[in-house]
């Protein structure tokens, strides 16, 4: 496997990660795939999302691949009035990633970030290792605090 730029600098850090490898294909990017190729259990494999807040400005947000967001509970966490997804083709020049290979790990900048509170009920989340094919593997209270992270209820 390819080492990222994530992995690179969860090293330097010293932090303790894995990594799973696993093919995909641009007709399904989908966490429901990664899902299903390693394995394992939906709510503990996070897609990471990026969105903007009214007055916060760009904002990162992990939750479970089986989930969707609740853009009122994240403009609730991010102690904005109101929070929307960027567009698709603002995502790379961004962030440095591409759909299907966003991580919380890494991007250009340092961005707000939460983490969806059901994180903590495992020893070990997915998150993508930055790009598309590779998994992370990574105590969330270790990946909360490398990068600055919150826990919020984030779904519906």
């Amino acid at each position: 496997m390819q080492k990222t730029n994530a992995m690179r600098l969860l090293e330097a850090a010293g932090i303790e990660f894995e990594t799973a490898e696993y093919t995909w294909d641009e007709s399904d990017l989908s966490g429901q795939h990664i899902v299903s190729e390693l394995g394992v259990d939906a709510d503990c494999v996070f897609k990471t999302l990026v969105a903007k807040g009214e007055r916060c400005g760009y904002l990162v947000f992990c939750i479970p691949v089986s989930c969707e967001l609740d853009l009122k509970k994240c403009a609730v966490a991010a102690r904005d009035k109101r929070v929307e997804m960027i567009h698709l083709k603002e995502l790379l020049p961004l962030t440095g990633y591409l759909r299907g290979g966003c991580s919380p790990v890494g991007m250009k900048k340092k961005f707000p970030t939460f983490i969806d509170e059901t994180a903590i009920l495992y020893d070990r989340i997915y998150v993508s290792a930055g790009v598309r094919g590779a998994q992370l593997i990574i105590s969330p209270d270790e990946l909360c605090e490398f990068v600055g992270a919150e826990y919020a209820d984030l779904v519906k």
